[in-house]
């Protein structure tokens, strides 16, 4: 899958959704509304947030409004190869404003998608350019600066906090205030110690915890899914086929057929 760029506005019902590709919105004209797994924000002309893949987030417009919307997949050229730090854009969801030079760039790329739009097909290697060279600039700007020296994580203490609160909406200023750290802080070093984002992090450890229950317990899918803190049944189903390659179904019927073959011929 390749990156879209598309112009659209946004429906003034609110709406929610999670995906399993990153996602950066940014305002043409008018307003929109957005929380991204707790984190509330709008945007504007000139602003946008960046949304994480698999976060859930809350979006409305409001009024007359137009978004920028760039869609990018987990293995898109413009994060991965000699791009693969700028995948450290999508660590966290947060809101930002665009400077001047980001503002002309956003005027060129917008007038690169009109010429685009005369031509059949389209090109989507030009289109990667265009994702590359934003998110490239948004990095510049963004990235965190280096942690300060400090004590190292206590990563028994921080599995604990999560295990109790696998069920609950966890937030990277939860994990923080846990390890007694700025959020920008914790991201580095936790990134630094474990190779993940605190988001991966926590979602490997709902994945493990929902495949034990599945394995070992009868409970319901939609159960489950509520106990590992997924928002839902389908979300769950998703993020094992992602994790595991099967569906949470195929994982507990594999574990009654090892029991079968274990039980006692007769």
């Amino acid at each position: 899958m390749t990156s879209a760029i598309r112009q659209i506005p946004l429906d003034t019902a609110i709406h929610h959704h999670a995906h399993d590709f990153h996602q950066i919105v940014i305002g043409l004209r008018g307003e929109a509304e957005f929380e991204i797994e707790g984190l509330g924000g709008s945007i504007s002309a000139f602003s946008g947030c960046i949304v994480p893949a698999n976060h859930m987030h809350y979006y409305a417009g409001t009024g007359d409004n137009r978004q920028l919307i760039l869609d990018l997949p987990c293995d898109a050229f413009a994060v991965t190869g000699h791009h693969h730090e700028l995948v450290r854009l999508f660590d966290a969801p947060r809101f930002f404003a665009l400077d001047t030079s980001l503002r002309h760039y956003l005027d060129f790329l917008l007038h690169e998608l009109s010429l685009l739009s005369r031509r059949a097909p389209i090109d989507p290697v030009h289109h990667e350019r265009l994702a590359g060279t934003l998110l490239g600039s948004l990095h510049a700007r963004l990235a965190s600066d280096p942690p300060a020296p400090g004590r190292p994580l206590d990563l028994a203490a921080l599995d604990r906090f999560i295990d109790r609160h696998l069920g609950s909406r966890l937030r990277v200023a939860d994990l923080a205030a846990e390890a007694c750290l700025s959020e920008a802080h914790f991201r580095e070093r936790f990134r630094q110690r474990t190779g993940l984002s605190p988001w991966q992090y926590v979602m490997r450890r709902r994945l493990e915890c929902a495949r034990q229950m599945l394995q070992q317990s009868q409970l319901p899918l939609s159960e489950i899914a509520a106990l590992t803190g997924f928002t839902s049944q389908s979300a769950l189903s998703r993020a094992c086929r992602q994790a595991f390659g099967h569906p949470p179904s195929q994982l507990r019927r594999a574990r009654g057929q090892r029991l079968a073959s274990q039980a006692p011929c007769r």
